[in-house]
């Protein structure tokens, strides 16, 4: 399945015409057509609008994973985005630890930043 194909079936589920649907991403009509007919693919910040408009992943869109449900919430991307990683205290606070040894500020943003890219793959 490719892209277009994804953005028109996630269109039509929720019975937007292409007018509603271009409106609320901020493109032509025309446009979205060219995607959903797959004459055109959308840019990076194009895809990354049509993942949030329908609250799934870009891997969702461009056909790496079936799971729609793979996109963050909009608390939860918020919460994630400023979430700060090198904040001594939030580390100290939750003291991972790999084998017995602490896990080093490095470290632990390494193990995050993998357990992330897994959640978006799945």
């Amino acid at each position: 399945m490719n892209i277009g194909n994804r953005i028109a079936g996630l269109r039509e589920e929720r019975k937007w015409t292409q007018e509603q649907t271009a409106a609320k991403l901020g493109i032509s009509r025309a446009a979205l057509s060219h995607y959903e007919k797959n004459r055109r693919e959308p840019d990076t910040e194009t895809l990354a609008k049509f993942a949030d408009l329908y609250q799934v992943s870009i891997d969702y869109l461009v056909g790496r994973t079936t799971n729609t449900q793979a996109a963050l919430s909009e608390d939860i991307r918020s919460f994630v985005d400023h979430l700060e990683l090198s904040d001594e205290e939030l580390l100290e606070k939750y003291n991972l630890s790999v084998d017995g040894r602490k896990l080093t500020a490095e470290e632990t943003k390494r193990f995050i930043a993998f357990v992330r890219a897994e959640r978006m793959m799945n």
